[in-house]
């Protein structure tokens, strides 16, 4: 799919959630019985269509940027039916109502991209490309190129029969593993233990479909950086890499000239590597293992899984985000996007794995709407409830207009340095050509 009509559908993405953002607050205020003056698709100047239905304006404007709600009185309580003049309980419902939408709609869209039929890479067995230091698979002597074929006496195809198979079992007790190594089988045995952090029990054992077993010292691929022992985890961006014909699709989607960029995962670590494609189909000088009669399957999640996992992300997405701020503030150039990052992000999702991506880039894109308007910050949603949760702690008294004017002044500042901010490193990141996946 060309660059153009992923870029066009991540506007269309961007649109419909802040149109739907807007459209909360405004069933939400005129619930609440505050008169709402207008609501806009797009911004004027000019306005190119209106009709007024009751005491609303509903209008089409020329700047397709979003939408907007414009009701009477925001910031003067004096104004018959207004936003100011309601309780702080009840602007607090109004204010939240946007956010709260889009979070739904991340909710629904994530779920039903869950839902979707996916591809995963079977066969013959599963490849190991290193044991974890003190792991289970380490003190059972499991080796890089050992290929399990039975784990508890039952034969594996995927990386999910293992995690299956391995969490049938009793911590603590043991399980035998069968394995292929050097063309001859071999068995071991291992206890796995729980991992705290994903909640299962494990070997301990880094899987992989292919490693490097020969690189030619003279070749490109070796100038490049490539190593035996390493496994090919992508290239440019394309996950599925599960034999030679993989890799020639993946290599030949790859303008001559351009840059071929490698993810590798070499001694548990991931590092990635580039060389110039001057037609390559196969890898100059590299010569690899695979996992024999290695293919894709396709597989589809219960609904009512796929609806767990949707809700389970957005619950735990505040936790990552916590979790992240170390990284936002080490490296803000990685951590923090905006709608260029964004942009690009989606392209690079969509030409690495396929167009169903979109869905997942459009939860993600109105979770992220939805989260960051929660922030407590004048002039986002999150200000206004902010102000409104204060007023309704002291009983409905309320801030004084001067307070809140230095507060929206600081905010807005803000935001708009943080706007420039982004900006500036979303285009770096494209002039300098860097990517994400």
């Amino acid at each position: 799919m060309s660059v153009a009509i992923i870029i066009i559908l991540f506007l269309v993405t961007l649109f419909v959630a802040i149109c739907l953002h807007e459209l909360g607050h405004f069933i939400t205020a005129k619930r609440a019985g505050v008169k709402v003056e207008e609501f806009g698709i797009g911004f004027p100047p000019p306005r190119l269509f209106s009709i007024k239905r009751g005491e609303t304006i509903y209008s089409v404007n020329a700047i397709p940027i979003g939408a907007f709600v414009k009701a009477a009185g925001e910031n003067d309580p004096t104004v018959p039916r207004s936003l100011a003049g309601k309780g702080p309980w009840t602007r607090l419902g109004i204010y939240a109502a946007g956010p709260l939408v889009n979070i739904f709609l991340a909710f629904v869209l994530l779920s039903a991209f869950i839902a979707l039929p996916y591809s995963v890479i079977a066969g013959n067995g599963l490849m190991v490309h290193s044991a974890v230091e003190n792991s289970p698979a380490e003190e059972a002597g499991i080796q890089r190129g050992d290929i399990i074929l039975e784990v508890a006496g039952q034969p594996v195809h995927n990386w999910g029969d293992m995690q299956d198979i391995v969490n049938s079992v009793e911590e603590g007790a043991e399980i035998t593993l069968l394995l292929q190594r050097n063309g001859q089988e071999v068995q071991t045995t291992v206890k796995p233990k729980f991992d705290p952090k994903s909640q299962q029990l494990k070997i301990g054992a880094v899987l992989c479909w292919n490693i490097v077993s020969q690189v030619d010292e003279d070749s490109p691929a070796y100038e490049a950086g490539i190593r035996p022992g390493d496994a090919i985890y992508s290239i440019n961006g394309q996950l599925l890499i599960y034999n030679e014909e993989s890799t020639s699709s993946a290599l030949r989607s790859v303008e001559e000239g351009e840059k071929i960029k490698l993810v590798l995962l070499r001694d548990g670590n991931v590092t990635s590597v580039s060389l110039t494609n001057v037609g390559y189909e196969t890898l100059p000088g590299v010569e690899l293992r695979w996992v024999d009669e290695a293919h894709l399957e396709q597989e589809r999640l219960p609904v009512w899984r796929a609806v767990y996992l949707g809700a389970k992300y957005i619950i735990y997405m505040p936790v990552l985000i916590i979790e992240a701020i170390p990284q936002i503030i080490k490296s803000p150039d990685t951590a923090l996007v905006g709608p260029i990052g964004a942009a690009q992000l989606t392209v690079e999702a969509v030409r690495s794995s396929g167009l169903s991506n979109i869905l997942f880039m459009a939860g993600i894109i109105s979770l992220g709407i939805g989260i960051f308007n929660f922030l407590p910050l004048p002039p986002l949603d999150g200000g206004g409830m902010l102000v409104a949760f204060i007023e309704g702690c002291r009983r409905g008294k309320r801030l004084s207009s001067r307070a809140i004017r230095l507060a929206y002044t600081i905010g807005t500042a803000f935001l708009i340095a943080l706007v420039i901010l982004v900006t500036f490193i979303d285009i770096q990141r494209l002039i300098s050509g860097e990517t994400f996946l």
